[in-house]
């Protein structure tokens, strides 16, 4: 049993309540495990709206299909990724083991299993010596924010409130949830909401964005960031309020704000009034970085379909032991139950009590595969990645400046982290561009944002043949993934959008058993296909 104190400037922990029957199963939950409920049919449930197929292409709205494709171009890590066939296979062995197992036995399965993968992802992470380290489980980082809101709003007085970086480089839906309304049309479990709307008896948090880019998209100074954040900061605690600084590590573009070591000094300088939320969704992070930032006891999100190219949805909370033990006694509020099941959750937190005895069986599943890259990933030496990541951006960064079509946008500093170590998450491996209209062999003026979608909607389609074209056969005919336009402000008039080409934990572990000058061709190719589509789209060329 936790308990805790209060004091003032506290966040205010609910006393742990006198245990609840939990909420009976609800059908939306369990997708049959027959052969019409075969791996692909399962491996995409359990999520919202966002998680939908489009019947006419069979993908998600991040272009991303619920089977393995073997042909792909695969440098879309920053947005989701498409399952490897590795993955897909690990992920159906659980399946099957749920297809076999007694209708009456799933439940106590799947609590066993949750406890599995939440024993391992902290193990693969090297830390399995921090007694009390608790990890919550949520379809995506957007459930993490609202996990996040209810265990740090205050329901009695009102007075949280978050600061966040700006959402474009997060995801459009953080503000909502962080405020405590639905951010979709749909939840997890399949109740049908209205975005926007408040989570019943979720006590909103204050929300307060800070931009990272001017208005033309160029990064704003980290010390300027800063130092908004900290005078913000000091306003807010000095009236009272509590503090939630969301700190985004690994943003859609690669970057890292406020500071780390800023976030610091504004929870060493007032402990009871501060939390730090690291929105490490992308899960760009070394090992040490982790532990860094949970040894300064903050939580940290990551998610297992972006960096470690694990399926779609799937996300995970880190929180530190000094502050588990705080939010184990604080109960769910009541709307949390159509987010998230009792087994996603440290089996001893109250907050369980409120939550669905049902499962997420498309959670674990995602999360079986994520786990399975992360496994490859963790088997290779840092100083080899680094190596491998330095390589790739060095092939990246000559291709989009030798290309007229492309505009690279200037890369994140990831060395301000605490220490400044030289470590693989020191080394960039997201590369935003934007897009030029090239006509007679000259750049032009920047694509608008619509003629950068439209550049990204054909990436994956074959291209048909035109006279002049150097692209071979096969470049033509190459699917490619790359990440979705991050939209980037307004620039001499034009509101403009970046693609992203990355690398990730997946194109680590292929580079280093041999596949590196592959990897590199297949990357090359990715952009001549992305600059052909873009001539295209300039000289009204038929794609």
């Amino acid at each position: 049993m936790h308990s805790s104190s209060s004091s003032e400037g506290e966040f205010v922990v609910q006393a742990r309540p006198v245990p609840r029957p939990t909420r009976a199963a609800g059908p939306a939950r369990i997708t049959p495990l027959t052969a019409a409920g075969a791996l692909s049919g399962v491996l995409f449930s359990g999520g919202d709206v966002r998680l939908g197929l489009d019947p006419l292409t069979g993908a998600s709205r991040y272009g991303c299909r619920p089977l393995p494709a073997a042909t792909l171009a695969a440098f879309g890590s920053s947005t989701a990724s498409t399952v490897s066939e590795t993955a897909y296979a690990a992920a159906e062995v659980l399946r099957e083991r749920f297809a076999l197992a007694p209708t009456e036995l799933r439940g106590r399965l799947a609590r066993l299993e949750m406890a599995r993968l939440r024993f391992e992802l902290i193990h693969l992470c090297g830390l399995a010596d921090l007694p009390g380290l608790e990890v919550l489980f949520a379809p995506s980082g957007t459930d993490l924010h609202l996990i996040a809101a209810d265990l740090f709003g205050d329901r009695l007085f009102g007075q949280a409130v978050a600061i966040l970086p700006d959402p474009a480089e997060t995801g459009s839906g953080v503000p909502q949830a962080l405020s405590g309304r639905h951010f979709a049309a749909d939840t997890p479990t399949g109740t049908p909401v209205v975005a926007g709307e408040p989570v019943r008896g979720m006590a909103p948090l204050e929300t307060i964005s800070i931009a990272v880019r001017g208005t033309n998209g160029a990064a704003r100074p980290a010390l300027a960031i800063d130092a908004e954040v900290e005078d913000l900061a000091k306003g807010l605690i000095a009236q009272g309020k509590r503090v939630l600084l969301v700190l985004v590590d690994g943003s859609k573009t690669g970057l890292i704000a406020p500071s780390p070591a800023c976030a610091l000094r504004i929870k060493q300088a007032s402990p009871q009034a501060v939390d730090v939320l690291v929105d490490a969704c992308q899960f760009r992070l070394s090992a040490a970085t982790l532990r860094t930032y949970l040894e300064h006891d903050f939580l940290v999100a990551v998610t297992g379909s972006k960096f470690l190219t694990g399926p779609t949805f799937s996300g995970a909370l880190f929180v530190p032991p000094a502050i588990a033990g705080r939010l184990a006694a604080r109960g769910s509020c009541e709307g949390l139950a159509d987010y998230c099941a009792a087994v996603e959750w440290p089996a001893d937190w109250a907050g369980c009590a409120g939550l669905g005895a049902d499962f997420n069986l498309g959670l674990m599943l995602r999360w079986e595969a994520a786990l399975g890259e992360l496994r490859a990933f963790r088997r290779l030496a840092d100083a080899d990645v680094a190596g491998v990541f330095g390589r790739f951006g060095v092939v990246a960064m000559a291709e989009l400046g030798a290309n007229p079509a492309f505009d690279p946008v200037p890369l994140a500093d990831l060395s301000i982290r605490f220490d400044g170590e030289p470590r693989w998450d020191t080394v960039p491996t997201i590369f935003p561009f934007l897009l030029r209209h090239v006509r007679d062999g000259a750049a032009g003026e920047l694509f608008h944002r619509d003629e950068t979608l439209k550049v990204y909607a054909a990436l994956r389609t074959p291209l048909s043949p035109r006279p002049g074209s150097r692209l071979t056969r096969e470049q033509l005919t190459l699917p490619v993934e790359l990440g979705q336009p991050v939209n980037l402000g307004v620039r001499d008039g034009v509101p403009i959008s970046a693609l992203r080409i990355c690398a990730s934990a997946r194109l680590a572990v292929e580079a280093l058993s041999g596949g590196e000058a592959a990897m590199t061709a297949r990357a090359r190719d990715a952009l001549a296909k992305t600059a052909e589509i873009a001539w295209r789209i300039s000289n009204g060329a038929p794609l």
